[in-house]
């Protein structure tokens, strides 16, 4: 059986974040989830401060290139993808719309979709719902109903050894399940290259 592959985006600025443990989180349990239900999965972890320059280039001339270009080709051909940027002024960061901004407006349609996002409070929460899940209704991705929003105090709790059966864990397991159900209702997608598509040049000219 062909093993479904995930991809996990981190949008985090700093080397460790939050924002990439709490992707690392979401997409483990995710492939746990599906192990459950009898599915393999593969997970791979992009962070996108390494392709911020390449992203801000695309932005600038509508054309990505290297290490960009294989990104956007996982991200577009993934199984499903789990999405995670820190918050500031109650919003997405700037370098993770602009990622958004430069895939293809129907890439995402029907692609299940985990949304997590990392802040300084709890009083941030809402933030995913009324800025991320509009985003991605908007793009017609399949997003679950349960986001996960990981304040500091949560990551705090991680040296409490009753850590697991609190509520970061708790709903980092049933936005998992939710999104793993939907991927292992679904036939594997079949990633489609940048250029799928486009006619050769003998093809152009009759050849």
């Amino acid at each position: 059986m062909t093993a479904r592959q995930i991809v996990a985006i981190s949008a985090g600025l700093g080397q460790p974040s939050s924002t990439r443990l709490l992707a690392d989180r979401l997409s483990a349990a995710t492939v746990a989830e599906l192990g459950d239900l009898g599915v393999a999965a593969e997970v791979t972890t992009v962070e996108l401060r390494d392709v911020a320059h390449a992203i801000t280039d695309a932005m600038l001339t509508g054309f990505a290139s290297g290490d960009l270009a294989e990104v956007i080709e996982k991200v577009t051909g993934a199984d499903a993808l789990v999405l995670v940027t820190p918050l500031f002024t109650t919003t997405y960061s700037g370098l993770f719309k602009s990622f958004v901004d430069i895939l293809d407006k129907d890439s995402l349609q029907g692609v299940p979709v985990l949304l997590g996002a990392t802040g300084g409070t709890s009083r941030h929460s809402l933030a995913v719902e009324y800025s991320m899940r509009p985003l991605f209704t908007y793009l017609h991705a399949d997003v679950a109903t349960t986001s996960v929003f990981a304040a500091t105090d949560d990551w705090a709790a991680e040296g409490d050894s009753t850590h697991d059966a609190g509520p970061l864990p708790a709903r980092i397991r049933r936005a998992a399940k939710e999104l793993a159900t939907t991927v292992a209702a679904r036939e594997p997608r079949t990633a489609t290259g940048m250029f799928d598509g486009v006619p050769s040049f003998a093809q152009m000219f009759g050849k």
